[in-house]
């Protein structure tokens, strides 16, 4: 299911205020809707629901979320209750929780749904909802894979989608690397590398941790006893399966 998210300067609205005076807006109202204590905490800090902050989330992935909610999760959908300027104006200040300087403040989020894509079938459906299976925890797939506005993009997309739940669970990972800081290894997929800092990906234990450190204090070499079987252990094949006829389907442009 494919969402249309507008964050171009070009396509902006910023409804006569400018994005500092939305992120303000947003942190108001997220107090009084979101840090409940129950829900989430001050800040995007941990409460009954999971923390925000630093995450490493993508501002569509806010949007999608916030606008849909998380099925099977006391997480609602917020389209239908708030504002599209408060929508906007929430999402504006979540993504500033998670690093994003200037996030865009867009018109259409929550808007309606745009490119549905084709239909899928009873299994590619229940694929879909094991993707993001909120009963699994952080044992699920949409907890480093997005597709389609679902999940968070912790790692790239899978080139090619392998052709069973075997060949899938036996998935090289040529990218994760081992790391070590202070005499710790870690394995870790990279982000980022310049004379300011590394940053990181620290997948020791789910959900991954997104971290910095000093150019100097980090050494990495290639290869890492980590798998991707490692992290879809709570699934059986035949859930697998159902995933794998998900991702073709959603791969259909």
């Amino acid at each position: 299911m494919k969402w249309l998210w507008v964050f171009s300067a070009a396509q902006a609205v910023m409804w006569g205020q400018s994005a500092r005076e939305a992120v303000r807006q947003g942190e108001q109202i997220f107090a009084k809707s979101c840090a409940t204590g129950y829900c989430h905490g001050a800040r995007g800090g941990p409460g009954g629901a999971p923390r925000l902050a630093g995450r490493g989330f993508t501002q569509p992935f806010i949007a999608a979320t916030v606008a849909r909610g998380v099925s099977g999760t006391a997480m609602p959908s917020f389209a239908g209750t708030l504002s599209r300027s408060d929508l906007a104006a929430v999402v504006a200040y979540v993504s500033t929780l998670n690093g994003i300087a200037n996030p865009a403040v867009a018109a259409n989020v929550g808007g309606a749904e745009s490119n549905a894509g084709p239909a899928l079938s009873a299994n590619a459906a229940k694929g879909r909802q094991l993707f993001s299976d909120a009963v699994r925890g952080f044992g699920r797939c949409s907890t480093c894979h997005e597709v389609n506005g679902l999940g968070i993009s912790v790692a790239t997309p899978i080139a090619e989608i392998p052709a069973n739940a075997q060949a899938l669970r036996s998935l090289a990972t040529p990218h994760v690397l081992t790391s070590i800081i202070g005499g710790e290894q870690m394995p870790s997929l990279p982000v980022s590398s310049t004379n300011r800092g590394v940053v990181f990906y620290d997948l020791t234990s789910s959900p991954p941790v997104l971290r910095t450190a000093d150019q100097g204090s980090v050494t990495s070499k290639e290869g890492s006893p980590w798998s991707h079987s490692s992290a879809i252990g709570s699934y059986n094949d035949a859930e697998l399966d159902a995933i794998l006829e998900y991702l073709r389907a959603a791969s259909v442009p």
